[in-house]
């Protein structure tokens, strides 16, 4: 083998697996979804009945509610961007942390987590009604 080929075939081998390590997904990073919000009262709940839980609090969407497992997990949410035509851009650029409540049963549920209307207000404008989000269990 030539040097030059002994040269090259490392750097490809060490190329290949940056580019791996890149597109590996991390339990620490987030899932992508929408989020839309419900408005008072939160209580009775799936996870907590009649107690209340306060008002950073989300409903999960059968996508991890587990069949309850969901309940008491805290999730941080951040607004990504629009999904509709009547608020262009709805983020407010910050995130809020909220704790699993309740459940946010199909097909009535539209989107990925159902947050609580203060939890919502916190990352975008209410009046978007639905929006693309990260999220990420902490």
């Amino acid at each position: 083998m030539s040097v030059t080929m002994a040269k090259v075939i490392p750097a490809f081998v060490l190329a290949m697996a940056a580019v791996l390590a890149t597109t590996m997904v991390s339990p620490a990073m987030a899932s992508s979804g929408t989020a839309t919000f419900y408005t008072p009262p939160y209580t009775p709940s799936a996870c907590f009945g009649f107690a209340a839980e306060g008002t950073m609090i989300a409903a999960a969407s059968e996508v991890f509610w587990n069949g309850g497992a969901a309940c008491g997990d805290t999730y941080v949410v951040t607004c990504t961007g629009a999904t509709n035509q009547g608020v262009p851009h709805p983020c407010t650029g910050q995130s809020v942390t909220v704790r699993i409540v309740d459940l946010c049963p199909s097909p009535a549920c539209r989107g990925t987590i159902d947050l609580s209307q203060e939890a919502f207000a916190v990352i975008a404008d209410p009046d978007a009604g639905k929006i693309d989000i990260d999220y990420r269990r902490v």
